[in-house]
């Protein structure tokens, strides 16, 4: 995947969208916009969002690539904190960015001084309005409080740089799906539970400091779970020149689990239309204009009760 040019049918969604990645674009590590053109296609309306070109591919496929050139644990420290330095930004914007996840993180080129960036923001909110509270996700990357009905914020990002860092240090993620669906039930309840490991022998070199870090984003409870803030500051990121450059199993585990990688992607895309809903695009009727014929009932109890009560005060 590269950006480019990307043309969104005119909506309130594809616009707010584009002032979303607008007001974040040219932040650190996020994929920037050049420009913005509305036009028509098809006879509909239209906006043309050109961004800059992204020629260095997927942040996992470069991992792959690299065949016997050992990837480090520093070299990941690294990574997660380009990704920390993006969603640093994000957040201090009241932007939560919600769908984090490696087909979102891009390189500039296929050079060594390539940059990562961030990128997609279909799924990006404003915190400050109200709690989020919509189940909108990506199933390997999701919170655990995104697959309840309870409201989430800011910490839905931190839970998937858990994950990516998990992913990033063994080459595959702390969640799997054993039935082949998108995600499963059991899936759905490990992660709830928060229930993973360390399996050896892809984690017997990585540190301590490392799967501390780790254990403190993929907390269930987003109360308890890391601030971006809380992120960067961690000794394994903000020193990360000082994190031991163990080789990590990452590429060889990535490259043997190639067709598995590719269907875990595939998955999660042909998901995504059915377990995104977004309950923004519901009405909430107000229970004092409703009416509910239930409601109208419980009413006229209500009232009758209220009146009866009155009565025997007035007595």
């Amino acid at each position: 995947m590269t950006t480019g040019p990307q043309l969104l049918y005119d909506s309130p969604k594809a616009r707010q969208e584009v002032d979303h990645h607008w007001q974040a674009s040219g932040g650190p590590h996020i994929v920037r916009i050049l420009d913005v053109y509305e036009n028509m296609h098809h006879g509909r309306r239209c906006l043309l969002i050109i961004m800059e070109c992204m020629e260095g591919g997927e942040l996992f496929s470069r991992i792959q690539e690299r065949g016997d050139q050992a990837f480090t644990e520093r070299e990941a420290a690294e990574i997660m904190r380009d990704i920390g330095m993006a969603i640093q930004f994000l957040h201090s914007q009241n932007i939560a960015h919600r769908d984090v996840k490696p087909e979102n993180l891009l390189y500039t080129s296929k050079g060594k001084d390539s940059v990562l960036k961030l990128t997609d923001f279909g799924f990006a909110k404003e915190t400050t309005q109200n709690a989020l509270q919509t189940p909108c996700y990506t199933p390997y990357y999701v919170a655990p409080e995104v697959l309840g009905p309870e409201k989430y914020d800011k910490s839905c990002d931190m839970w998937s740089l858990g994950v990516i860092m998990y992913i990033l240090l063994c080459g595959f993620p702390p969640f799997y799906s054993n039935t082949g669906q998108a995600i499963s039930p059991g899936m759905k309840r490990r992660i709830r539970l928060g229930q993973y490991g360390f399996p050896n022998p892809e984690w017997s070199e990585v540190s301590e400091d490392a799967k501390q870090l780790i254990r403190l984003l993929l907390k269930t409870d987003p109360t308890e779970r890391l601030t971006i803030a809380q992120f960067m500051n961690h000794p394994w990121i903000n020193q990360s020149m000082v994190v031991p450059q163990t080789p990590l199993h990452t590429a060889r585990v990535l490259q043997e689990d190639k067709d598995h990688w590719d269907e875990v992607k595939e998955e999660m895309t042909s998901a995504l239309a059915t377990m995104r809903v977004d309950y923004d695009q519901v009405k909430i009727k107000d229970l004092k204009t409703s009416n509910n014929r239930l409601l109208n009932k419980r009413r006229k109890k209500q009232a009758g009760g209220s009146s009866a009560s009155q009565g025997c005060s007035n007595q």
